[in-house]
């Protein structure tokens, strides 16, 4: 699988025709510094894009008029944010992270690395260079290591990120914004892939993207009304990768449960801590004006590993939200619909073989089990 090249376009002052140097091209449209849509360009290396035939499909779309209204806007924030970036043993990653935090619009009032028990002093290192706070997490587990952030932090908004994640400068402001604008206490953005260079980082984008499209939605209690029936699809509203709070959402719904994402049950403590504020009568909203650029895993090896963590922590994160809400659509989700879901996909694998959409089923399946297992093993234990 060739590498996917990536062209972003800003067709407010459109750009010549670039020449396009693979078989395949990401092209990411905008309006001035606002995003207003994607789509895959195909044809012969060496060849001329034509840009304006692929604008056209974004001409009249919602996400070009609102940014258009946005670019005349002169908004700025007034509360203060600090951001919380969790790492381990990355500190090379960690510091082109720190570097792109530099460029922000709206400097943050304070930026935090909590160390999540690396084996060395690298990480300090590298906080210490980029003048930042430094707090050290001895206990491993990315949702233990967000929670100290949290209770580290001083600001009114607290925004995370991950240390393989390259900020927009704009990033800040917008989720600040967004924040203030309404009501919400959680905030999602727009994640997108920074490189499509290899074959496992092409097959996530295709199959398992952080992005969740160019339109801003509302998550309420409309959004929150199936959770009684199927359960509520919490990992729409967006991507740990980029996310902000009002700090009340701390003191209304408590702190990240340690018993998920990476380092315990493998991921799911965003979208079920996102279950959390909505079961408070809070509402969350995903904003794709404030961007970040991820860096997906470049191995299959590595892929197929975090594919299998993915459902480990979606299935546990299904459990503890029943735990926590008694809402029995987590139960049907979990042992109902999404049995029935892996019974389709493997029936349509043995009948038509491997395809790039269920290369990973394998581990999706066996992950999901050992999720509902390490629920199992860890239910109502002690939270923050």
């Amino acid at each position: 699988m060739s590498r996917i090249a990536i062209e972003h376009i800003d067709a407010s002052a459109m750009p010549p025709a670039p020449v396009r140097e693979t078989a395949r091209t990401l092209l990411v449209f905008w309006w001035q510094d606002m995003p207003v849509g994607q789509v895959i360009d195909e044809g012969r290396p060496g060849e001329r894009i034509d840009l304006e035939r692929h604008w056209q499909a974004f001409t009249t779309s919602p996400a070009l008029v609102r940014a258009r209204d946005m670019a005349a806007d002169l908004l700025r924030p007034t509360l203060d944010a600090s951001v919380v970036i969790c790492t381990r043993d990355r500190p090379d990653v960690l510091r082109e992270c720190l570097a792109s935090l530099v460029h922000q619009s709206y400097r943050p009032a304070e930026v935090i690395v909590v160390d999540n028990a690396s084996v060395d002093d690298r990480t300090r290192q590298v906080a210490q260079e980029a003048g930042v706070v430094y707090v050290r997490e001895d206990r491993p587990g990315l949702d233990i290591a967000r929670n100290s952030g949290a209770r580290r932090a001083r600001s009114p908004v607290i925004a995370y990120t991950d240390d393989d994640v390259r900020l927009h400068p704009r990033w800040l402001e917008r989720l600040t914004l967004a924040l203030e604008a309404g009501d919400a206490m959680a905030v999602t953005g727009l994640v997108l892939p920074a490189e499509l260079e290899t074959e496992a980082q092409i097959l996530f984008e295709t199959h398992w993207s952080f992005g969740q499209g160019y339109l801003p939605r509302r998550f309420d209690e409309n959004f929150f009304a199936m959770d009684r029936q199927t359960g509520s699809e919490v990992w729409t509203i967006g991507a740990g990768a980029s996310m902000a709070f009002h700090r009340r959402a701390f003191e209304i719904a408590g702190y990240f449960d340690e018993r998920l994402d990476v380092g315990a049950a493998g991921c799911s403590g965003d979208s079920e801590y996102w279950h959390r504020i909505l079961s408070h009568g809070g509402v969350c909203v995903y904003d794709p004006a404030a961007v970040a650029f991820h860096v997906h895993r470049r191995e299959i090896a590595g892929l197929a590993s975090q594919i299998y963590h993915y459902m480990r922590g979606h299935a546990a994160a299904l459990m503890v939200q029943h735990e926590r809400t008694g809402n029995r659509g987590n139960l049907r989700r979990a042992f109902a619909i999404m049995p029935r879901y892996y019974a389709g996909r493997a029936l349509r694998r043995l009948v038509r073989g491997e395809r790039p959409d269920n290369r990973f089923l394998r581990q999706e399946i066996s992950g999901y089990v050992a999720g509902l297992i390490y629920y199992w093993r860890h239910r109502k234990a002690p939270q923050p």
